[in-house]
């Protein structure tokens, strides 16, 4: 993943698998919570980093964020030479196409205020996954986001890590509750930061095991829909100590996010992994 040749782009062709609408639920979050920045930008510019074979979730991206800044640019960035020339008929206002990867070739020198890195670093090393963050970190307007995340082929299971220049800040998980049996069905989907962490004594595991423990208990709560049940189960889970930084209006939707301290991958497993306020919010049993 080194940059040593500042003209090759940083990075690996992906599988280039993509959908329309399948990352409305990313999308849906920035023009939300995160709207703001996007509304303080000085400039407001955001790449869409490894759109893939299609250029359309950049087309819905630019389309989504048009309300909270009628003048956003979109900037669809992609490492393939072919996708770039395939997407280059669906360039418009506020939209264009180059080659390049995770060093964020921006027009003019120019810096994004928010990167969507959406099922890019999912075929990546754990290992390599920090250097890809600091990279794009690197690239960022002042106020600016990273959003490395997954979702499945049509958008029902997302996840996603949010990171600011200082690194990374949440972690998010979003799913369609109809039909849903457990919180931990989006473990597949998880990160790269965080898939190979889903085991016993690790943070993620014991936050998606809380999930878990939290919908089981509300489960009579489904008589009145499944938004009831979600926005009670993470009620319970921020009363039990997790860190859930977002509220119910996002709840209702099948979101919740908790800070990324709180499950952040251990260096080395504690002798007791209940003794870690992380995997144990009460505290040691």
């Amino acid at each position: 993943m080194s940059a040593r040749r500042a003209t090759r782009p940083v990075g690996l062709v992906t599988r280039g698998t993509t959908n329309p609408n399948r990352l409305r639920r990313v999308d849906r979050w920035l023009a939300g919570p995160q709207a703001w920045r996007l509304r303080a930008a000085a400039d407001p510019l955001v790449a869409d980093l490894g759109y893939g074979a299609s250029g359309v979730t950049a087309v819905e991206l630019r389309d989504r964020l048009r309300p909270v800044r009628h003048d956003v640019e979109v900037v669809g960035v992609e490492i393939d030479r072919a996708r770039v020339a395939a997407a280059l008929p669906l360039a418009g206002a506020g939209l264009w196409f180059v080659r390049g990867g995770f060093e964020l070739p921006m027009p003019d020198g120019r810096r994004p205020v928010a990167v969507r890195a959406f099922n890019v670093l999912r075929q990546y090393a754990e290992a390599e996954v920090g250097e890809a963050w600091a990279v794009m970190r690197g690239r960022l307007a002042p106020g600016g986001l990273v959003v490395d995340g997954t979702c499945d082929e049509i958008g029902r299971r997302a996840a996603w890590i949010a990171l600011d220049a200082t690194g990374p800040v949440s972690l998010t998980l979003s799913l369609r509750l109809a039909g849903l049996e457990r919180p931990s069905d989006v473990a597949e989907r998880l990160p790269k930061a965080l898939i190979h962490r889903n085991v016993s004594g690790e943070p993620v595991h014991a936050f998606l095991a809380a999930l878990d423990d939290a919908w089981a208990r509300e489960a009579p709560l489904g008589a009145f829909g499944a938004r009831q049940r979600w926005t009670a189960t993470a009620a319970a889970v921020r009363a039990a100590g997790w860190p859930v930084l977002d509220e119910p209006s996002r709840w209702r939707l099948g979101e919740v996010t908790v800070a990324w301290d709180a499950v952040s991958p251990l260096a080395r497993p504690p002798a007791d992994p209940l003794a870690d306020p992380r995997v144990n919010p009460r505290g040691p049993v």
